[in-house]
């Protein structure tokens, strides 16, 4: 009868887009009015998913309504499914990896990452089959989902408790002869004082002594980037701080170069640098007091004994306690002396260029009574006993004026141990008798 059959299918149409509506409606009131309002929000796939099953609940109640066999109908899909599944496996994984980026939370809109393959830029959106990101160049990389979930992604700038900001690294080259110190003070300074525009100043920026290379030592400067949309601009600007900083301090930048030296090595060139070198000892000795009654050919005898010992500020030249018979003398730079060891060591001198120290354990054989630390970068010569000797030998006058010497030190150092002001004039005189026996003794030199 076509007249009963045409309402029954109006009236299953109705019903079909009615229970449409309903499920439409109630997914958007849910997922998109009502769990926002309190925090919570879904990803996007998982909704669509929800409403996609929604869907398929409408169409076997209307299927149902209709005499459609329900079984058959899960039967004949199920067959249908596993060849339309074996036809799109790399469309399904796509679809199963961003449903899982997505309900993991691993990578979100509005993060900066970096994809294995060379692409860096920050997420548009995270859709069905891909993910977006628009890099830096403005353009957009597509990058299907199944890719990222098997590719190691890098998401620049997350930290927990921390801002988002990454660090950046800008390598430059100096002359292996320029002395670290002044290079690293030099441009930390500039770029610490006056941070170039989107570089954080927590952390600093700092820079690092990487290696030495054939004729050029490798530096890095290393900062933040707090805007991760802006990489270049930072970068030349740094580098454009490193130049000036450099040009103020009078270091160039060194250009990688080799070369291939043919000076034949006679006797008359050897003789020119060893008289060259001979006469900056001998100008070294000339400014410690401890030498100013020597004649010139004994000093010139010292000078040829002595070591170039050159030590970077923070490194300790000597320890309270250390078993050592050497003497240091500084021709530049300033020393720190210390007493004592952990809390209780605390600071009672300081030394500086043309002044000498480690004298007790090079006359006497003693450990050493104090710590000697490098304030800032240092140039000593270190004497040791058979030099020294060979002084004493041949100016056995001058053990008593390094007597005195030692005397008036060592009572100002137990002064310092003892928190007095001043030592006693007649301590210094009894420790400076004592002192110059046993030098004479040490040394097995004659009155």
């Amino acid at each position: 009868d076509t007249h009963g059959y045409e309402p029954r299918i109006a009236g299953l149409v109705a019903l079909a887009f009615l229970l449409l509506a309903a499920t439409t409606m109630i997914t958007t009131i849910v997922f998109r009015a009502a769990l926002p309002r309190v925090g919570w929000t879904l990803p996007r796939i998982l909704i669509d998913l929800i409403t996609a099953f929604g869907v398929l609940i409408v169409f076997i109640v209307v299927g149902k309504r209709a005499g459609f066999s329900v079984a058959g109908l899960i039967t004949t899909s199920a067959v249908l499914t596993a060849v339309i599944g074996f036809s799109l496996q790399d469309t399904l994984g796509n679809v199963m990896g961003g449903l899982s980026v997505q309900l993991d939370k691993s990578i979100k809109v509005g993060d900066w990452v970096e994809v294995a393959g060379g692409a860096t830029g920050r997420v548009s959106e995270i859709r069905w089959r891909y993910t977006a990101i628009e890099t830096r160049d403005w353009d957009t990389v597509i990058i299907p989902n199944g890719a990222i979930v098997k590719s190691q992604i890098t998401i620049l700038g997350r930290r927990i408790g921390a801002p988002v900001q990454t660090r950046r690294q800008i390598d430059f080259y100096v002359d292996f002869r320029t002395s670290p110190n002044d290079v690293i003070s030099s441009i930390e300074s500039s770029l610490r004082r006056d941070p170039v525009q989107r570089m954080a100043t927590d952390p600093p920026p700092h820079v690092l002594f990487m290696a030495i290379k054939d004729s050029y030592a490798h530096y890095c400067a290393r900062y933040w980037l707090t805007d991760l949309a802006v990489d270049d601009p930072p970068d030349s600007a740094v580098r454009t701080r490193i130049w000036y900083a450099l040009r103020r301090a009078g270091i160039p930048l060194s250009i990688p170069a080799s070369t291939v030296f043919l000076t034949p090595d006679t006797q008359e060139r050897t003789e020119r640098k060893s008289t060259r070198e001979l006469a900056s000892r001998i100008a070294a000795l000339e400014t410690v007091d401890l030498f100013g009654g020597l004649d010139d050919k004994v000093r010139r005898e010292l000078a040829e004994q002595l070591v170039f010992t050159p030590f970077a500020a923070g490194e300790a030249v000597c320890r309270e306690g250390d078993h050592d018979d050497g003497l240091y003398m500084l021709v530049e730079g300033e020393a720190i002396v210390r007493i004592g060891s952990g809390k209780e060591e605390r600071e009672v001198a300081r030394l500086v260029a043309g002044q000498f120290f480690g004298e007790m354990s090079l006359m006497t054989g003693e450990t050493r009574t104090a710590t000697v630390v490098a304030a800032t970068d240092l140039v000593c010569y270190r004497i040791d006993k058979p030099a020294f000797q060979s002084v004493l030998v041949q100016t056995p006058a001058i053990a008593e004026h390094i007597a005195g010497v030692l005397a008036h030190r060592r009572t100002a150092l137990d002064a310092a141990r003892d928190d007095h002001d001043d030592p006693e004039h007649d301590r210094t005189e009894t420790a400076k008798r004592d002192l110059l026996g046993r030098i004479r003794g040490f040394f097995r030199i004659t009155a």
